[in-house]
């Protein structure tokens, strides 16, 4: 095939990508393609970064084999020529995961994950669970520590420990599914033999209305009750569906009294779950009920570093601190404009800076006026004396640390005049009230004559009301 067949045939897949996907996600995952080779049934596409890669692989590939069946055939293989460091020009070729040979097993792959296929034997039994979310990229914080821990135990000894069930609630795209995906891909690791099955509250009333009309109920039922450890994703959709939960009812108490485990996440608490017979929300909390909280400012700090380092995003300390305290609601939303940015920067060809990142930001989130807090005082008083947060809080009488400690309790009188002295000292080392006073006098008494120090507090003062 001469290379302006090969282009022609390409220009033919993504037409029919455009046409069966938004504009403007073709314009950022797909303009910038192009085919590189078509060799013994191996087609090679280039993409413009690994991200660009996964992120095609993970949502878009169906369409993309799809196209590329059509036009080049099925027993086409697909693999990527990736753009891995621009400055050089180097690439490193990728392999699709979706083979050609798999394009008519998907219904077969489709019902060892579920009820329409019943009894499978463990090793036939896919566990539909996502290997991306893994305790390996969970990133731990104090929204998240009780939750997490009690994961970890679980995945070591499922069914054994007192965390049975685990109940894990919180607000939309905090990490409750990749924690209990995580206990589920830990378990598959170290105990392959045990039936593991993540599925949706949707899914599950969806077989089971199939069930019944196949009149296949009971299959459906010892299915279920076959499990090792069960996933069960957003258990709010079993509101209202009473013939759903009571099916659920008898499978969970099966399950629970085997010594199997059980995982449910929701949006809310079983206390506010109106709609679920109360048999239920009592067992949903004979284990284990946890709240992933919102990812505090320290987290998303931490979150951000992780999966910029993770994707080969390069983000300066001005972009990443700008993310983190305007993009607040949940890990999603960060990782969303973490995808917004990196699909400007590739589309554009521009580094990431602060002016793309307001841009982004301001069409995704609402900005609203920063609140000071004690935290953002501490940090970025620290960040200037260039000392850990931890030593500010700390009982350390190094000269440095006690500087940076009275500056912090000066700012904090100055800038959140609502809080006491005694208030300031608490969440400041635990400190008394004349601490702080002290602090306040000798930091007001040297700005007088130290222009260093005046210059210092000036510049700490403007990274606090920094958006």
């Amino acid at each position: 095939m001469t290379e302006t067949q090969l282009t022609q045939r390409w220009d033919e897949c993504l037409n029919i990508i455009r046409d069966n996907i938004q504009a403007s996600s073709y314009t950022t995952w797909f303009s910038n393609t192009k085919p590189a080779s078509y060799t013994n049934n191996v087609l090679t596409i280039f993409v413009p970064s690994q991200f660009v890669y996964e992120y095609i692989e993970e949502h878009f590939v169906d369409i993309l084999s799809a196209a590329i069946y059509r036009i080049f055939g099925n027993n086409t293989q697909l693999n990527y020529r990736v753009l891995t460091d621009r400055e050089n020009q180097i690439t490193l070729d990728q392999e699709s995961e979706k083979r050609p040979t798999q394009a008519l097993k998907e219904q077969e792959k489709a019902s060892n994950g579920a009820p329409d296929g019943i009894a499978v034997a463990p090793q036939d039994l896919d566990p539909m669970l996502r290997s991306n979310y893994s305790f390996e990229n969970f990133i731990e914080g104090i929204s998240n520590k009780l939750p997490l821990s009690a994961a970890e135990n679980i995945a070591l000894n499922p069914g054994k420990t007192i965390f049975n069930p685990l109940f894990l609630y919180g607000a939309s795209g905090v990490g409750k599914t990749h924690l209990a995906n995580a206990i589920g891909l830990k378990v598959k690791e170290l105990f392959p033999e045990k039936r593991v099955l993540y599925v949706s509250a949707h899914l599950f009333k969806v077989q089971y209305s199939n069930s019944v009309r196949n009149n296949v109920l009971n299959d459906f039922i010892n299915f279920y009750q076959s499990i090792d450890v069960l996933i069960i994703d957003d258990i709010q959709e079993f509101v209202g569906v009473t013939k759903t939960q009571n099916t659920f009812f008898h499978i969970f108490n099966h399950l629970h009294q085997n010594g199997k485990q059980l995982i449910m996440t929701c949006d809310r608490p079983p206390v506010m779950l109106q709609g679920i017979e109360d048999r239920l929300i009592t067992r949903f909390k004979w284990g284990l009920t946890a709240e992933i909280e919102r990812p505090n400012l320290e987290l998303r700090r931490n979150i951000l570093t992780a999966k910029a380092r993770r994707e080969r995003i390069a983000l300066t300390p001005d972009v990443l601190e700008y993310i983190a305290e305007n993009v607040t609601d949940s890990v999603r939303e960060l990782e969303g404009i973490l995808i917004s940015l990196m699909a400007h920067s590739t589309v554009y060809g521009r580094a990431i800076d602060i002016s793309m990142a307001e841009r982004v930001i301001s069409k995704a989130v609402r900005i609203v006026e920063k609140e000071v807090t004690v935290e953002d005082i501490v940090h970025h008083t620290c960040e200037h004396y260039h000392i850990k947060d931890e030593s500010v809080y700390s009982s350390s009488r190094k000269r440095d640390i006690v500087l940076a400690r009275q500056v912090a309790m000066y700012l904090t009188h100055k800038h959140l005049p609502n809080l006491s002295l005694a208030g300031i000292g608490q969440q400041i080392g635990s400190k008394d009230h004349s601490t702080v006073l002290h602090a306040c006098r000798t930091i007001e008494e040297q700005i007088e004559m130290d222009k260093t120090l005046q210059t210092a507090i000036e510049d700490i003062e403007r990274k606090i009301h920094s958006r």
